[in-house]
């Protein structure tokens, strides 16, 4: 498993956690709010401008986390110029890219740790209903790692069908993304329970 934090460290690393996660639920709402391509725009540029301020480095890291959005990219344009409605494409796709990179930048300046933690206080008060937040914030924590890996995998599975075949992947690469992403489920399932699992909660 890899870590989604940056190498670079900023001074952002400093922020509080739950500062920057609040941050960004309120950028996030004020996104989707704004209704005109120049405030989108603008946005979109005040978080190039955010990625490129820590240096290049920083920037590159930044940008290919963002760059496996493409795909989703072109089908909003190409779909809202068929149906003759390109403003409404451009609007959602500013959005979706600035949001994604707003939420790419928190992660990568936010430790894991301090991320738990911030799930741990806003699950606490649960915790008196019988709520196992030890089993959620370690859901969490794994959805956080692995994500970048399996993206990682299944990029592999696609080179290799492109060296293989001159036709593109597409479909025919899900079916073994699947047992991938299986395997490595049953793997980490394997590891908890030769750890003892959730039992220590259980009876305590």
């Amino acid at each position: 498993m890899i870590s989604l934090t940056s190498p670079v460290r900023t001074r952002a690393h400093n922020w509080p956690a739950g500062a920057k996660l609040l941050a960004l639920c309120g950028g996030s709402v004020a996104l989707f709010a704004a209704q005109s391509l120049w405030v989108l725009a603008a946005a979109a540029s005040g978080v190039l401008v955010l990625y490129a301020l820590p240096g290049a480095v920083f920037f590159r890291h930044g940008l290919r986390r963002v760059w496996p959005l493409w795909p989703f990219v072109v089908l909003l344009v190409a779909w809202h110029l068929i149906a003759g409605i390109p403003r409404e494409g451009a609007l959602i796709t500013l959005r979706m890219l600035t949001a994604v990179a707003l939420a790419n930048l928190v992660t990568m300046t936010t430790t894991l740790a301090d991320m738990m933690g911030v799930v741990h206080r806003l699950l606490q008060p649960f915790e008196r209903l019988g709520v196992n937040l030890r089993a959620i914030e370690l859901a969490a924590a794994m959805v956080i790692r692995f994500t970048p890996v399996l993206a990682q995998k299944g990029g592999a599975l696609a080179q290799a069908w492109r060296a293989r075949s001159y036709r593109r992947a597409g479909w025919r690469v899900i079916v073994p993304f699947m047992v991938l992403a299986l395997d490595d489920a049953d793997h980490v399932a394997e590891a908890l329970r030769a750890r003892g699992g959730f039992e220590e909660d259980r009876n305590g």
